[in-house]
């Protein structure tokens, strides 16, 4: 054991500003129960808020004041917001002979249970209740390996 496991944890006698902290659970309607650095328990301690929180916010980053700076006195102020991830946007196309989608992840085509999923792996997967397969030609199906059934 290290000899800085054997300090005990010095808990401030005023917090002024703004502290980031846990939102670890959410009870009853204001309650929530959070952590913080230098909180006073290690499962948490009750706050009261300003802003709304529920169930879906436990474990986000909530910003915290203390009443009279006191630290067993969390005022939970608001959730800190993630900003969206920038995505690439899906790409259509058209120049009157060909219409060409383009999207980072997958393409998904659907009408009722049917659809033609297009994956960045390159994988083509159709799926139907029916599954029909024509042609006036040659209707070749090659690959890798073939399995039927």
């Amino acid at each position: 054991m290290s000899v800085k496991q054997h300090l005990p944890v010095k808990i401030p006698a005023r917090l002024d500003g703004v502290v980031i902290g846990i939102l670890l659970d959410v009870p009853q309607a204001g309650a929530p129960v959070v952590a913080f650095p230098g909180c006073p328990s290690e499962t948490g301690i009750a706050a009261r808020t300003t802003t709304e929180l529920s169930r879906d916010d436990i474990g986000a980053q909530v910003a915290l004041m203390f009443e009279a700076g006191d630290p067993s006195q969390p005022l939970v102020i608001g959730r800190i917001q993630r900003l969206p991830e920038t995505t690439v946007p899906a790409i259509a196309h058209l120049d009157g002979e060909r219409l060409e989608f383009t999207a980072e992840r997958e393409i998904v085509l659907r009408c009722g249970k049917a659809s033609i999923t297009l994956t960045r792996a390159g994988k083509v997967i159709i799926q139907g209740a029916y599954l029909s397969s024509r042609s006036s030609g040659a209707n070749r199906i090659k690959g890798g390996s073939v399995q039927i059934n």
